[in-house]
């Protein structure tokens, strides 16, 4: 039962966190989930170290909370926890100066015991955190806390305080694992001798490997954008990880990052020449002029202004840059780029800053308020990379107003929409290969539209700053993750901003509408099977028959007559025949009575002739039909169904569906039977004479039965042909018939 009471309790773990340290998007979104998550209803706490670039006017808001020691293999090290509340957060800093008092966060030749420490510092906090946290969800964020499940599970399982505790994983850059000489599994991890951790670990002969770690031993594993989850499960994109992946796949789901919506506010935005908003946009086209006078190109309003704010590396698709860089200035889109990185891309921009003078400009450094004018003014922002986790840049610069050109790879794929000439529908222009000259198409599509079609541009400038990248919407798939692996806590009504989905989801508690079902945590599996009983499946099976029977029954006959109810009397007259039947196989004298009585009565509706021919033809398919029976058991079902719609048999559809297997029976047995008879009376001519009459008749039949069905035409055709032999005399005048039988019999055993 669910637990109303109490609040779904979280630890968020991440070696950098805005605005207190922050390298990348790692900090962007351990500074703004959380904060989300608290707004939903859930309780955080965020654990960072404690590094000694963070401002001093954090420092001087930090309380000690509490100290203790931490073992790491042979060590005992000190480590402190400093609190801080920052906008309704609440943030525990791990204080230890050997590790964390240096320039910058990462980049030491101890990185491995570093971030080692962090992780086990991270599980051993677990017990000394404020009155009244019981930590639900331990949630990791790349490499540097990648061994806290590990921890967890090989040290503290059995722990009272730690049962409850579900470990979830995120990746935010696969091509970044904290791989270590195998060395540190004793001398500072401390695992060599558990076998299974051991294992675990490692990624070759002589290295381990901590993110590969904690993909094995997480409950749950998330990374950036849903395309990403997908791309990183491939050789080309996994990293040598794409193998375990791929195994714990069930486990694994994309969740596309938001941005700080109140941050990058076009409309409040201080950094910026001129604010405006989505329906009033004059302020864009200040801040455009603006940035052509700052970077020297040319002021107009007239030439598109397409922007790069990136590292430049190979990664972000500067081969692809500066392959297709001439062809584009010189078609008359105007370029600037605002990075640093690899020098010879450096170099390059610097060349076509000189070679286009007014149309080029190039910024060899990072300046984050000149990037914010920069997503303010331009027209187009251009992101080609290679691979892209999720990405940030390019909704930033929808947010304002500039359209993204994008390679279709990762998070770009999940959050740009192609523009489509015909629909209108879109949000910025994409191209599919890392090729350079479907870049530059792509470039020229958008400046195509620029220059031809203003209203179509500014329609989709319109719906590109309408998208709701708020980290509202990515902490609500979060929630969804972590009360599908804690069922027993009820989720409150008023999740996110949106109550009718939430009040969905809460009703549905373990449900998790999308991935959290297909990629629920071992641990969670459970549930998994509860929320998807057989009931369906079994209900298919059973509409199936049903149809099937009434099918059979009705094709060819009045649907209206028949129903359920009559095919369920069907059935329990029909089982009652068939044990007639299989009584009757052993005396077939008395089977053939049976066969006699039961019939007649099916083919009530057809002359008296008919009915002679059919219950004659009927005693040999008897006969076969209940040896088939007899011999194939397990078939007994769809025998049963066949002589239901046998047994239904009043309508001629129910006749028809037995006739093509007792036509040819019949016509078989007749025709022995008449050619014995036909021997004896070979000359007699008026015999022959009344042959050709009743072949005449017996046509007449199955002519009447291939009305009923279109089926039994193929297989009634032999029952016509066999006729031709004079044996309908026999049909006419049933006493004679069974005499020029017994007569036969009597002359085959006299031979």
């Amino acid at each position: 039962m669910a637990d109303s009471s109490k609040k779904m309790q979280i630890v968020f773990a991440s070696a950098e966190c805005a605005p207190f340290v922050k390298t990348g998007g790692l900090g962007d979104v351990a500074g703004s989930l959380p904060a989300a998550l608290v707004r939903a209803g859930a309780e955080v706490i965020v654990m960072v170290p404690k590094y000694a670039t963070i401002k001093d006017e954090y420092k001087a808001q930090m309380e000690h909370f509490s100290d203790f020691y931490v073992s790491l293999g042979w060590r005992n090290e000190y480590c402190g926890l400093e609190k801080l509340e920052h906008d309704g957060v609440t943030y525990m800093f791990i204080d230890n100066e050997r590790y964390f008092a240096r320039d910058y966060p990462y980049g030491f030749f101890d990185d491995g015991e570093r971030f080692a420490f962090f992780s086990k510092a991270i599980t051993e906090s677990l017990q000394h955190l404020p009155a009244g946290f019981e930590c639900d969800i331990l949630h990791c964020n790349d490499w540097q806390t990648a061994l806290a499940p590990v921890f967890l599970r090989e040290f503290y399982q059995g722990l009272p305080l730690y049962d409850r505790v579900k470990t979830v994983f995120s990746i935010h850059n696969v091509a970044f694992q904290g791989q270590f000489s195998d060395t540190v599994m004793e001398d500072i991890l401390g695992v060599a001798h558990i076998p299974a951790a051991a294992s675990q670990l490692r990624c070759d002969a002589c290295s381990i490997n901590y993110m590969l770690g904690a993909l094995r031993y997480a409950d749950a594993i998330t990374t950036v954008s849903p395309t990403y989850a997908g791309e990183i499960q491939t050789p080309e994109f996994g990293e040598g990880l794409d193998g375990v992946l791929r195994e714990r796949s069930y486990a694994l789901q994309g969740i596309l990052n938001g941005i700080d919506v109140a941050g990058f506010d076009p409309a409040t935005d201080k950094r910026i020449a001129a604010n405006y908003t989505v329906d009033d946009r004059g302020g864009k086209a200040v801040c455009k002029a603006k940035l052509q006078e700052e970077l020297g190109l040319e002021v107009r309003d007239d030439r598109p202004l397409m922007v790069m704010v990136t590292r430049l590396t190979r990664q972000k698709g500067m081969d692809l840059v500066m392959y297709a860089l001439d062809r584009i200035l010189s078609g008359g889109v105007q370029v600037a780029v605002l990075g640093t990185g690899d020098r010879d891309y450096e170099d390059g921009l610097r060349y076509f800053q000189d070679k286009y003078p007014g149309t080029m400009a190039a910024r060899i450094e990072f300046d984050p308020a000149l990037s914010q004018r920069m997503y303010a003014a331009a027209d187009m922002f251009l992101m080609p990379s290679k691979f892209e986790p999720c990405g940030l840049s390019q909704i930033i610069a929808m947010r304002y107003g500039t359209l993204p050109i994008v390679r279709e790879t990762g998070g770009l794929k999940d959050t740009v929409i192609p523009y489509n000439e015909f629909t209108g529908e879109g949000t910025g222009f994409s191209f599919s290969n890392f090729n350079g000259d479907e870049m530059g198409d792509a470039v020229f599509r958008a400046a195509r539209l620029f220059w031809d079609n203003r209203d179509a541009w500014n329609q989709l400038v319109t719906q590109a700053m309408s998208q709701d990248f708020s980290w509202t919407r990515s902490a609500d798939k979060y929630l969804d993750l972590y009360f599908f692996m804690h069922p027993e806590i009820e989720r409150p009504a008023a999740v996110v901003d949106e109550p009718v989905v939430v009040a969905e989801k809460t009703e549905a508690e373990p449900e998790p509408k999308a991935k959290p079902v297909v990629e629920a945590p071992a641990a969670a599996e459970e549930p998994k099977a509860e929320e998807k009983p057989a009931a369906k499946p079994a209900a298919k099976k059973t509409t199936t028959r049903k149809t099937t029977t009434k099918k059979a029954t009705t094709t060819k006959a009045a649907a209206a007559k028949t129903t359920t109810a009559k095919t369920t009397t069907t059935r329990k007259r029909t089982t009652a025949a068939a044990k007639k039947a299989a009584d009757a196989e052993a005396a077939p004298e008395v089977k053939a009575e049976a066969a006699v009585e039961a019939k007649p009565a099916v083919k009530a509706p057809a002359k008296t002739t008919a009915k002679k021919t059919t219950a004659t033809a009927k005693k040999a398919a008897a006969a076969k039909s209940t040896t088939t029976k007899a011999a194939a058991t397990k078939a007994a079902a769809k025998t049963t169904t066949k002589a239901a719609t046998t047994k239904a048999a009043a309508k001629p559809a129910a006749k028809v569906e037995e006739t093509p297997v007792e036509a040819k029976p019949a016509a078989k047995t007749t025709t022995r039977k008449r050619s014995t008879t036909t021997t004896k009376k070979a000359t007699t001519k008026a015999a022959a004479a009344k042959a050709e009459t009743k072949t005449a008749s017996a046509k007449e039949e199955p002519k009447a039965e291939v009305k009923a069905t279109p089926k039994a035409t193929a297989k009634t055709e032999p029952a016509k042909e066999a006729p031709v032999s004079p044996a309908a005399p026999a049909e006419e005048k049933a006493p004679t018939k069974k005499t020029s039988v017994r007569k036969a019999t009597a002359t085959r055993k006299r031979r």
